[in-house]
């Protein structure tokens, strides 16, 4: 066999120059149910073995070229808990223990029985099991801690939206996100990439709409030289160049409808051909569009091609605007403005209820880009910024003075009841109210709070 017949269902690589031993040893652990690739030299096999290669090597020490103790160090240098078994003549033992030393999981003497061989090698398959299923399990963990820290709250909605990002990462069908200005959009199309197996490719962000239309098409597809006037040398576009990775491409919306449909026959053949050339180059790229329009609403009105809307809404992803997201307002706001008070080396800052309160009431249309520059100014100090119609009560509104002051009330209580408390007697204090009459309000209000000292419970 060949080196392209080792695959993720390859249990046993064998390799050994003696033909005869090879054959009768592949024979052994085909019966006993194993898929095995048998090759009867090393070369070039230290880098065809990659870290989540599921099965385990049996080599033997003397071979031409690449002997069983350099294989071993090749091997490790890759994976350094791969198991490697070792087949020795009688005089080369102290090799063996050699090797052993150096990292082997076991060596057979010959001659050996076959069930010694069949046990050693199924004991190494299950600690190659266990190794990759704790690395599998490790590697979960940091990924939810770090789209945790990147898509920070607490919200049904963002709570959600990370279970959606990692269940699509862990697939290789391409996304459309759906989200409003400033909701997060590069963000989600980045975690979506870094939680992927693509994580060591390129990650390739683009702007459909920052760019000219007469560039559009040499930026994604690449042009050759003499393809157009001022086109002098080669261009390798954004599609080739995220090749292995992910190509993300903001606000689709925006490209023309002839550019549509070069982007729809990509996606269906991975096939790309630069401006002026004939040549299709094979690609192999997950595509992560993004909009902040209604496409099937473009789509009807004939300003978005239907079938590439079709095509792309696979696999919808909609980003939660900030508005939808309760108290995470608050989380993020303090994220962002400690960052800021680092950043700046200046104390970092609490928010008082009373702002707590207007950021909660207040409607957010630029979403978490407007938050950030706000929790900016207010780390250094200034104004926030918010727009009139925002977290300031409006007493001649629709609801009137009384509608305002008790919203605004319930807004001051929801705000404190986002911070830390264990208790209603401690609630009580940070509001500066009776607990009897905090808990008169909470009732009013329709508000919930758990609390962990039962005598505080008492009304004063």
């Amino acid at each position: 066999m060949t080196m392209d017949a080792i695959d993720d269902r390859t249990q046993v690589l064998l390799i050994d120059d003696d033909p005869h031993l090879r054959q009768a040893l592949a024979q052994t652990l085909d019966l006993a149910g194993l898929k095995v690739v048998s090759l009867g030299d090393a070369r070039g096999l230290g880098a065809r073995i990659g870290r989540d290669w599921p099965g385990v090597v049996v080599s033997d020490i003397r071979m031409p070229g690449i002997d069983g103790l350099q294989l071993l160090a090749q091997l490790h240098e890759q994976d350094a808990q791969l198991p490697v078994l070792l087949i020795t003549g009688h005089g080369d033992v102290p090799l063996a223990v050699q090797a052993m030393r150096a990292g082997a999981y076991d060596f057979l003497e010959k001659p050996f029985a076959n069930d010694a061989l069949l046990d050693s090698v199924r004991r190494a398959l299950e600690v190659r099991r266990l190794v990759l299923d704790n690395r599998s399990l490790r590697l979960a963990l940091a990924d939810r801690q770090q789209l945790d820290a990147r898509l920070i709250g607490r919200s049904p909605a963002i709570q959600r939206l990370r279970e959606q990002i990692g269940a699509l990462a862990a697939i290789n069908t391409d996304v459309l996100i759906l989200g409003e200005t400033g909701a997060g959009k590069e963000v989600v199309a980045r975690a979506l990439h870094d939680l992927s197996a693509r994580r060591n490719g390129p990650f390739v962000a683009i702007n459909a709409g920052a760019l000219a239309e007469s560039v559009v098409e040499s930026e994604l597809f690449g042009h050759e030289p003499g393809a157009f006037t001022g086109a002098q040398k080669r261009r390798i576009g954004k599609f080739e160049f995220a090749n292995g990775g992910t190509l993300f491409l903001d606000e689709i919306e925006s490209m023309s409808l002839d550019v549509q449909v070069k982007l729809l026959r990509l996606l269906q053949e991975r096939l790309v051909e630069r401006l002026g050339g004939n040549q299709l180059i094979k690609l192999d790229i997950r595509v992560i569009a993004a909009t902040k329009d209604d496409l099937r609403q473009a789509a009807d009105q004939g300003r978005f091609r239907a079938d590439l809307y079709y095509r792309l809404n696979v696999a919808p992803l909609r980003i939660p605007p900030l508005r939808e997201r309760g108290e995470d307002a608050l989380l993020l706001f303090q994220h962002y403005a400690d960052a800021a008070s680092a950043r700046h080396g200046l104390p970092a800052s609490s928010l008082q209820p009373v702002q707590r309160a207007m950021l909660l009431r207040y409607d957010w249309p630029g979403n978490v880009r407007e938050l950030q520059n706000a929790a900016e100014r207010f780390a250094l100090g200034l104004d926030l910024g918010l727009t009139a119609d925002g977290p300031t009560p409006d007493p001649v509104s629709s609801g009137g003075l009384s509608a305002q002051v008790e919203a605004y009330e319930r807004a001051l209580i929801a705000a404190e009841l986002a911070r830390a408390h264990g208790s209603l007697r401690s609630l009580a204090e940070a509001l500066g109210i009776p607990r009897k009459t905090l808990h008169d309000k909470l009732r009013k209000h329709g508000l919930s709070f758990t609390d962990s000292d039962s005598a505080a419970t008492d009304p004063d």
